[in-house]
């Protein structure tokens, strides 16, 4: 007799689990579907402030950016996505000055985790919300974020 009654719950306890599931797949037929019509609705697309999408150097309005070429940012990435080429110069002080010829950024390779602009001592870095960067091939996500001229001194 005691089989039979655990038999009769658990077939309830059963029986309930399954409508409860019914009932909640039920709402979703029910609910207003939202499509987002990509690409057509660009102009109004409302990207968050806080996404994340692509890293950039940052630069002032002389043109310069903040990069001191420490490393920071390429030793605190969690998968190796930044690679930092430098060379020393000499400057007019004559102090040897540690100076960035490439900032290489994979973007393929991103988590997006944000490390590298918390930990950049100088604030040279920032993820903007330019999320389309849809290519045919990976070579083309490996990017150099400063440009060739910035190593050189500045005249005045």
């Amino acid at each position: 007799m005691g089989s039979f009654k655990n038999y009769i719950t658990s077939f309830f306890s059963g029986l309930k689990s399954l409508l409860k599931g019914m009932q909640v797949t039920g709402k979703e037929f029910v609910t207003k579907k939202v499509t987002e019509q990509y690409p057509e609705n660009r102009a109004t697309l409302k990207i968050p402030e806080r996404f994340r999408a692509k890293l950039t150097l940052i630069y002032d309005e002389n043109g310069q950016h903040k990069c001191i070429a420490c490393g920071i940012c390429q030793n605190n990435c969690p998968n190796g996505t930044i690679t930092i080429e430098s060379s020393k110069i000499t400057t007019e002080e004559g102090k040897t000055k540690k100076v960035l010829d490439k900032y290489l950024y994979d973007l393929g390779s991103c988590t997006f985790c944000q490390l590298c602009v918390t930990t950049c001592p100088h604030n040279a870095l920032e993820f903007t919300n330019d999320f389309e960067q849809a290519v045919y091939n990976r070579e083309k996500l490996v990017k150099q974020l400063n440009r060739p001229s910035d190593n050189k001194p500045v005249e005045k």
